[in-house]
């Protein structure tokens, strides 16, 4: 069952492609052919303007942990067992009022978006009627198609793809460099609250992020310049709370 034909979603789908499509008609005049895509962009901002004091609450818990980091340490220093280990921590995070998963909100918070987004370029019909978005292009590439139907097509219409995977790569690794600058090795590569590494932990949180990089890759034009201009916002905002909050 296509769930995107479900009465409450494709009202939101609508309602949804609506607004990107008026984004789109306010900036044609000046970006042309590219409005759509320059729409998608637009929507993207203001998703991320909205969702702000999500990115606050994360940059709070990061210097909550940051500050508790040596607390951290002496309880998993002094403390073998697992099992009181994670009660003195939770007790820590609990009489200091820090939450260990703060830095979860901002990707849960996208998710819907990020589908929505997805179902917009990926269905041919939206609410009953047929998707205009698809239509559309950036660069002679179509916003509904992903890179690998479109690698047979010829470099004119790949280039496109081609450019946003690697813009959103160096995002992604800028995001991740300042992240380790910010809160130390010994915060970021962990398994859970206080818990040391596990062998080859540090490996897999070296690639994690790319995950998004791979997705891209897989998914619709539109939803890839969604991505890429979150991840852009993602590492302007941390920049600036962090300078600002830590304070």
């Amino acid at each position: 069952m296509d769930l995107s034909t479900f009465p409450p979603i494709a009202v939101v789908l609508g309602g949804l492609q609506s607004l990107v499509t008026a984004l789109g008609v306010l900036v044609e005049p000046v970006a042309g052919a590219s409005a759509a895509a320059l729409g998608v962009v637009l929507f993207t901002l203001l998703v991320r303007l909205v969702l702000v004091p999500v990115g606050v609450s994360q940059v709070r818990a990061e210097i909550a942990r940051r500050r508790l980091a040596p607390a951290i340490a002496d309880l998993t220093r002094r403390i073998t067992d697992p099992e009181a280990r994670s009660k003195a921590l939770m007790a820590l995070y609990a009489s200091e009022k820090v939450s260990p998963l703060a830095g979860c909100l901002p990707t849960l918070a996208q998710a819907p978006v990020l589908t929505a987004v997805y179902s917009l370029f990926a269905h041919a019909e939206i609410a009953g009627h047929a998707n205009t978005l698809l239509t559309h292009t950036l660069g002679g590439a179509a916003l509904g198609a992903n890179l690998v139907v479109t690698l047979g097509t010829g470099f004119a219409a790949v280039w496109p793809y081609l450019v946003l995977l690697v813009l959103l790569a160096i995002v992604v690794e800028l995001s991740r460099r300042a992240t380790l600058r910010f809160t130390g090795p010994a915060t970021v590569a962990t398994t859970g609250p206080g818990q040391e590494a596990l062998p080859g932990t540090a490996a897999v949180l070296r690639w994690l992020p790319f995950v998004s990089v791979l997705f891209a890759a897989f998914a619709p034009l539109a939803a890839a310049l969604y991505l890429v201009t979150s991840a852009a916002w993602t590492l302007g905002e941390r920049a600036v709370l962090r300078r600002v909050l830590a304070r």
